[in-house]
């Protein structure tokens, strides 16, 4: 396929040229009524290029097939049969595709280690998860993807389930086998769901770790905001295979999807796949040679412990995304929270993730010179400075299978059962009935349906206490949880 064309892009140029005015939404016709003051702010060209795609970027009957072109040369480029957009991320993207694979009270193999947005997946269209256990990594106290071994006894126990929803890379970068996986699944006639939201990038380069549709993944949602070039909320469900049916899922997106698509996600998806399809490897490989420097500054750094190559030879996972820097603080005698604050405010760096253990950066194609001198820098005054720092109170951190909460009733039943709000210490042995996530990553300690343990509520409450943020808990600060009422 013709890899210079973006039909979106095309078509919003042609829309500018020939200058229609639009009697229907959006309400600021292109910008034209929107307030001067937002303007200085933002931009014009983003309201410029605001366009509905019927009546707009494409006509009432969409005959110019402006969107399933772009769809089509998004599939090509990456190898995949099938390309659809989402512009609702994919919080919303795995959804759909869970519905896709399963439907209220059947099961679904989850990946125990998942979003939020999975578990909110679980509750909407009431599947029965069965969680397969990530394998964690008690030394550096992290969890990584679950292998195959892992996902062959989930099935044994529970053969009937419809799918498997497997999380790779994670927001750490750690890689599963998805390989293996698949073998496992496809010998059981089921489909394997990769949530590869930090992975839109692993098509365009060899030496990064395996794309979902190359090792044998039916269905692979991917954020492109994430790790790609496209605004946020971008987001592609890639379909290979009749393990799933694209009927199914463009029906299940639209039972989900927003009926108001944004062109801009849009024109920046088409735009990206047009950038790496032309100039992909080349961008990534400099990336790569920066990350390695980078790398490589940040292992002579004292008090600094890069996660690298060692989790893979250490059998804890299949792969690393090499552009994914992940650094544990805890040497320093801070949290990778405070450290994450003290870089923003000191060195006005922004880092990805944070959490009790850890900081988390990413290098893409987008860095240059001054973004990988400035990470570095910024890296060595925290070292250097790091004593003035105030100290926190521990974290109480859970041993592994403490985390592994008993799933006593089904998490929508549990979510919309009757609630009631009760101290922390007497939420102990109680059943949740809300998520409780600490934020980023957003991976739940305790979903809806889980008995609540004295360890996840001695880890939560001296989280709190130490800067964790946990925002969809209905008290945020851990001082009471939801419980189902008795």
């Amino acid at each position: 396929m013709d890899h210079s064309r973006v039909p979106v892009l095309e078509a919003l140029q042609e829309f500018h040229r020939r200058g229609d005015v639009v009697y229907g939404p959006p309400g600021h016709k292109q910008g034209l009524g929107a307030d001067p003051r937002v303007l200085d702010i933002v931009g014009k060209g983003v309201f410029a290029s605001d366009v509905l795609s019927l009546n707009g970027l494409d006509d009432r009957r969409e005959s110019q097939g402006v969107l399933t072109q772009a769809e089509e040369l998004m599939a090509d480029a990456v190898g995949a049969e099938h390309a659809f957009f989402s512009t609702c991320g994919s919080s919303l993207s795995v959804k759909t595709a869970m519905l896709a694979a399963a439907g209220p009270g059947e099961k679904l193999l989850i990946s125990r280690n998942a979003h939020k947005s999975v578990i909110a997946g679980v509750i909407v269209n009431g599947v029965i998860p069965v969680w397969v256990h990530p394998k964690f990594d008690a030394e550096r106290h992290l969890a990584h993807p679950p292998e195959a071994d892992d996902v062959q006894r989930a099935l044994d126990e529970h053969p009937d389930a419809k799918g498997m929803l497997l999380i790779t890379p994670t927001d750490w970068g750690s890689c599963a086998d998805i390989r293996g996986v698949a073998a496992v699944c496809h010998d059981r006639g089921i489909p394997l769901i990769v949530d590869e939201a930090w992975g839109a990038h692993l098509p365009f380069h060899p030496d990064l770790p395996a794309w979902g549709m190359d090792a044998g993944a039916d269905l692979v949602v991917t954020s492109v905001h994430k790790m790609g070039g496209a605004v946020e909320q971008s987001s592609v469900f890639h379909l290979q295979g009749d393990r799933i049916s694209p009927e199914v899922l463009k029906q299940r997106e639209d039972l989900l999807g927003t009926t108001s698509s944004s062109s801009l996600v849009y024109a920046t998806l088409d735009g990206w796949r047009r950038q790496m399809a032309e100039h992909g490897h080349d961008l990534l490989d400099a990336a790569l040679r920066r990350a390695a420097r980078v790398r490589e500054a940040v292992a002579g750094l004292d008090g600094l412990r890069l996660m690298g190559p060692e989790v893979v030879d250490q059998g804890l996972a299949a792969e690393l995304d090499p552009l994914k820097i992940t650094v544990d603080v805890r040497e320093l005698g801070i949290s990778g929270m405070q450290a994450a604050e003290w870089l923003r405010a000191h060195c006005h760096v922004d880092v990805g993730s944070s959490d009790t253990c850890r900081i988390s950066g990413q290098i893409t194609h987008a860095d240059d010179d001054r973004t990988e001198s400035l990470l570095v820098d910024s890296l060595h005054r925290l070292v250097e400075q790091v004593d003035t720092i105030g100290k926190q109170p521990p974290v109480r951190l859970p041993e592994p299978r403490a985390l592994q909460l008993e799933q006593a009733m089904r998490p929508r039943d549990a979510f919309f059962a009757t609630a009631e709000h009760v101290p922390a210490d007497r939420a102990v042995g109680r059943i949740a009935a809300e998520m409780i996530s600490p934020y980023p990553p957003g991976v739940p300690v305790v979903t809806p349906g889980e008995v609540i343990t004295r360890e996840a509520v001695d880890y939560l409450t001296s989280g709190v206490a130490a800067g964790m943020l946990i925002p969809d808990a209905a008290d945020p600060t851990a001082e009471t949880l939801r419980v189902t009422a008795r």
